[in-house]
């Protein structure tokens, strides 16, 4: 529970139809091995102790006898155990039958909910059976205690103040208007959802998106609980399919005609967060009328088991990948030809090094041009070569331009910086700050005068990644005229650069661009060794896929060090010692917050996701902020590690 993480499942016990004694035992027997998970929450399918399939049966005064004196059986069973469990019965209430889900924690039930939508149509017709929920909470005797009955219950936890759980059942969700919208307005965090959703030809793609966009919409954890086998087939068949979706993402998913436990953890401050942040949220009227019921869970270190991925810029899934590079070149490109068109600009102009950054723009301003339908030559590509600059890097910007048809211009700026150093009084020999600051700064101005000559506007390289850190001299690469890289991380620019590769129909062109992907990360500002690059960024300021991950959780997510850190170590485990990722992680929260100066006065550039750190929207921060508070946390972190 440390951290906002709580572990929870979706469970499909074997059934028997009208069998309640078997069924019960199914249900014990998952929630003892759900317990022994660690589990704090669980939830089972539609009228579990019953089955779903019992027809008219439900109108046997012995089968819902038994399902209550199961019930309490269960009950009794797990009240030596930590964990709020969620079954279905049908039970009897005021001469109506209700289709009802039982909530209940170490021997006590916690309350009931009945259904509130009833179906009946195609397949179903429980309205044959069961009575829809009244409007309003009021209470029964069950089992000679006064329970809590209706659809407008919030089951919350002290020890853990960001957990609050609604309940809903089957077709509550599929309505225009679910119960667990208002569920969420009223301040549920976790939905659970007890079904029994037959198995038809399309149906579990329908439902697993149905689901996925619900949790997004509400910004909540969304448990799906769905019948499976042992219900009867007379005339339809339920194959389970248990799915636990986090705003709007599917953490765990069981195949189809399998029974038994769907584990993961959903992050509670993460989502506590998010509602804070997305003030739309809030404003939504909170619904009168509901009732929260407290219940206490023992504080413990849940152990993690859900995807943390180590890309969290990048989708796993090869189509998914080529959609979001397809995606991100052309909300750059149409973002400069909107800029390009409005300031009327004759080129575009781009300073080419040979590298990844600057390889991006340069496809992005070709892009631009196509759209625009004007030629290539207006792109102007200019390559400044000095004292770092090696053969491999100067080569592939010259045959980079070359082949995609540009205008190239090579301008070596090694004696203009001379210049510059006798003016100011440096020294040549003296590899500094001023001796690397001063190329970047003469390729800037470089860059400005040529657009200048050729009416144009200088399109900027720097990439998200880099603006993070401070990477990028302050008027040097650090300004331009619009920045398309502004909010595209480095780790997924190399995966851009890898599409436009393997797109290419041009095999030169391709091979191009994989020796650009291939070339260690560096501004080339220190003299090369044998040819070589001697400034190899990563080395400096550390791993980009590690800084990509501290950005997206410390920034787009807000999560304290301590949690950063967590989950890197869980998502690196197999490529960094702990060690090693305090120090860098130490170094991002350093540099994030000495460099901001840098991020306050930067060039327009296209979002493209949904982190940015534009100082016009999504970051707005003082320049002046104390990293101490961040810095602390780490320093405690490293006393455990030394």
């Amino acid at each position: 529970m440390q951290q906002g993480f709580l572990k929870t499942a979706a469970a499909t016990p074997k059934t028997r139809v009208a069998d309640c004694e078997y069924n019960g035992e199914q249900i014990i027997s998952l929630i003892q091995s759900a317990s022994h998970q660690g589990v704090k929450i669980l939830v089972f399918p539609e009228l579990t102790i019953t089955s779903y399939s019992c027809g008219d049966l439900f109108f046997q005064n012995a089968l819902q006898s038994q399902a209550k004196k199961i019930l309490q059986k269960i009950v009794n069973t797990a009240k030596l155990l930590d964990i709020l469990c969620v079954v279905g019965l049908p039970l009897a209430v005021d001469s109506k039958l209700y289709n009802c889900a039982a909530v209940f924690h170490k021997g006590k039930i916690l309350g009931i909910v009945p259904k509130s939508n009833i179906p009946n149509y195609g397949e179903f017709y429980e309205y044959r059976n069961f009575s829809p929920a009244s409007a309003e909470n009021k209470t029964i005797e069950l089992f000679g205690k006064t329970v809590p009955f209706g659809t407008k219950l919030l089951f919350a936890c002290p020890q853990l103040p960001q957990l609050k759980i609604g309940v809903e059942i089957c077709e509550d969700l599929w309505v225009p208007c679910p119960p667990s919208i208002f569920h969420a307005a009223a301040g549920a965090t976790v939905i659970l959802n007890l079904s029994a959703s037959d198995e038809l030809i399309g149906k579990r793609d329908y439902r697993r998106q149905l689901i996925a966009s619900h949790s997004a919409q509400l910004v909540c954890g969304y448990l799906y609980a769905n019948a499976g086998e042992g219900e009867s087939t007379t005339d339809l068949v339920f194959a389970g399919g248990n799915l636990i979706a986090e705003n709007g993402a599917v953490l765990a998913e069981e195949p189809a005609y399998r029974t038994g436990l769907t584990v993961t953890e959903l992050d509670l401050e993460r989502l506590a967060g998010e509602r804070r942040r997305m003030k739309t949220f809030s404003a939504f009227p909170r619904p009168e009328g509901y009732e929260t019921v407290r219940f206490d869970l023992e504080p413990e270190r849940t152990q993690l088991t859900r995807p943390v991925e180590r890309f969290p810029f990048i989708p796993d899934d090869a189509g998914q990948r080529k959609s979001r590079c397809e995606e991100i070149l052309a909300i750059q490109a149409n973002g400069l030809r909107k800029r390009i068109e409005h300031s009327r600009a004759k080129t575009a102009v781009v300073g080419i090094s040979g590298g990844l950054d600057s390889c991006l723009a340069l496809l992005v301003a070709v892009e631009t041009m196509d759209l625009l339908q004007r030629p290539r030559k207006d792109v102007v590509a200019v390559t400044m070569p000095c004292f770092g600059t090696t053969s491999r890097t100067k080569s592939n910007a010259e045959r980079l331009s070359e082949k995609l048809g540009v205008t190239l211009r090579v301008i070596d700026i090694a004696q203009a910086v001379k210049v510059h150093f006798e003016d100011i009084g440096q020294d040549a020999e003296n590899y500094d700050v001023v001796f690397e600051n001063a190329q970047a700064r003469e390729r800037t101005q470089v860059l400005m005068d040529v657009a200048n000559q050729t009416g144009g506007l200088v399109v900027g390289t720097g990439d998200l990644s880099e603006l993070a850190l401070g990477w990028a001299t302050y008027n040097g690469d650090h300004m331009s005229m619009y920045g398309v890289n502004a909010s595209v991380p480095k780790t997924l620019i190399r995966h851009i650069v890898r599409y436009a590769a393997d797109r290419s129909e041009d095999q030169e062109l391709a091979a191009i661009l994989r020796d650009i992907l291939d070339t260690p990360v560096s501004p080339e500002l220190l003299p090369a060794k044998d040819g070589e690059i001697a400034q190899k960024t990563e080395d400096l300021v550390g791993p980009y896929e590690l800084h990509d991950f501290f950005l997206y959780y410390a920034i787009r997510w807000g999560f304290a060090p301590v949690k950063v850190f967590r989950l890197a170590r869980y998502a690196f485990r197999e490529e960094y010692e702990p060690k090693t990722i305090l120090y860098w992680e130490k170094n991002f929260y350093r540099r994030f917050f000495a460099q901001q100066f840098k991020r306050s006065c930067l060039p327009d550039g296209p979002k493209v996701g949904s982190v940015s750190l534009s100082p016009r929207g999504d970051w707005r921060m003082p320049s002046d902020a104390s990293s101490a508070l961040w810095l602390r946390e780490i320093e405690e972190l490293e006393k455990a590690y030394q």
